[in-house]
């Protein structure tokens, strides 16, 4: 499963919204098409009891006291066309049972309606589903007569016409009702995906600036923002403002204190070399050279691990990559070293804060120009989300067996160069508190590839 589908809150207003109007306009459809039908239903049985009101007054008794109807007086034609799909019938209700079809509709031709006996009061009225002479769906209308004249007698006189015309319009109407009501759902869904849309616009304002604010070129969270978002924003970039107010404190007394020890440890190192105590002076000098070493190492560690994570660092690489090159140049003028290094993207850059990356790609070059014969040579390149920065110089380089001994603090192969063994701890240290490393292995120029992997901005 992938956060961004399971966790969208776009899909999820969606979804909710879709799966709604689906259930609204399926009720709609069902609800609208019922009544529909009812109404046709309710028309047909209208027409139906209209034509048995008007067989009913042409129902007369002959001189043998026998039902008569006169069908030339009936306004339908279809009374008289054979299996026309309307019908009536009359039949004679008694007590040992009913006499079908004593009159009935030329359309029946030699058929009867066969309907169940009913127990109807005068004149009442009683509606039925039967089956007509070819199977066809019939809508039946019964009504029960007394007639004054025949004391006694009782008839049963019924209609039935074809509902096949009737629910094919309503099926045809739920035909155009279904896409009727799939086109408006279209066009909700439509108009649902817009509302989203627009009401998640200022999500998406605000994954830009965090993106900004990740990438470093902002401290803030920054833009305008609807009034329901706006405390969001105002706590989140208090939250950062804080954030920024500790580290910077943290960074200023770590600042303050080794100031304070370095210069007692100036005045013991001075002191030291003005005495003449043979013993004694080496043993303090000591000392105090490596106090220096240990207030360095834990200054810059302390440095990378306040700023390592802090939002809105930024340092771009060029400039900085042309200016430890200038530096390093002047350094080692008597040598005539040739410091190169390939053209860097101004748009690539560091996620970490100038003054630590000065430090680590500084003491790489150091270490480089120290070993180097003639050239050193830096190239940059991206891989994913991270930059390598790699110092290759044609010295002697570093055995495979003994890379990994050189990245511990304290440890120097040449013991008669000067330096503290502790510039590829502390580039290894930081290194990693950015989320980074470094690697040595064999430079193309014949000696030592130190490669500093760090978090691009961007």
């Amino acid at each position: 499963m992938t956060p961004g589908r399971v966790g969208s809150l776009r899909l999820r207003l969606l979804a909710a919204t879709l799966v709604t109007l689906a259930l609204a306009l399926v009720g709609a459809h069902v609800w609208l098409g019922g009544l529909f039908r009812d109404h046709v239903l309710r028309q047909f049985d209208v027409a139906l009891v209209q034509q048995l009101d008007q067989l009913t007054a042409r129902l007369t008794l002959d001189i043998q006291g026998q039902p008569q109807i006169d069908t030339s007086r009936l306004t339908d034609p279809r009374w008289a066309r054979p299996l026309s799909g309307l019908y009536w019938q009359l039949d004679v209700m008694g007590e040992g049972g009913a006499r079908r079809g004593v009159l009935r509709s030329r359309s029946l031709w030699d058929s009867e309606l066969r309907l169940e006996t009913d127990a109807l009061a005068d004149g009442g009225l009683h509606r039925h589903d039967s089956t007509g002479p070819q199977g066809e769906a019939l809508r039946v209308v019964e009504r029960s007569l007394l007639i004054s004249d025949a004391p006694g007698a009782r008839w049963r006189l019924m209609v039935a016409a074809d509902t096949r015309d009737a629910l094919v319009a309503v099926n045809d109407f739920q035909g155009v009702l279904a896409a009727s009501l799939a086109g408006l759902g279209l066009l909700l869904a439509l108009a649902a995906w817009a509302q989203v849309a627009v009401g998640l616009a200022p999500l998406k304002v605000l994954q830009g600036a965090l993106t900004r604010v990740h990438e470093g070129h902002t401290q803030r969270l920054e833009g305008r923002f609807p009034v329901e978002v706006q405390p969001l924003i105002d706590g989140f970039n208090g939250v950062l403002d804080r954030n920024t107010e500790v580290v910077s404190r943290a960074r200023t007394q770590a600042g303050n204190l080794a100031h304070a020890l370095k210069t007692p440890l100036a005045v013991l190192d001075n002191a030291a070399r003005q005495s003449t105590d043979a013993a004694l002076a080496p043993l303090v000098r000591e000392q105090v050279a490596l106090a220096q070493r240990h207030i360095h190492w834990h200054l810059a560690r302390a440095r990378a691990a306040a700023t390592g994570h802090l939002p809105g660092q930024r340092t771009p690489l060029a400039p900085l990559i042309d200016g430890l090159l200038r530096v390093m140049g002047k350094l080692n003028a008597e040598r005539g070293l040739q410091l190169s290094a390939d053209a860097v993207p101004a748009d690539w850059a560091c996620a970490g804060e100038e003054q630590d990356l000065q430090e680590m790609l500084g003491n790489l070059l150091d270490n480089a120009c120290r070993s180097a014969r003639s050239a050193v040579h830096v190239d940059v390149r991206r891989d994913g989300a991270q930059l390598l920065l790699a110092v290759n110089d044609d010295g002697p380089g570093i055995a495979p067996e003994q890379r990994a001994a050189v990245l511990q603090r304290g440890v120097r192969l040449d013991e008669s160069l000067p330096g503290s063994g502790l510039g590829l701890a502390i580039v290894t240290e930081l290194a990693g508190l950015y989320g980074g490393g470094l690697t040595l292995d064999q430079s193309p120029l014949g000696g030592l590839r130190a490669t500093l992997r760090l978090p691009s901005a961007g």
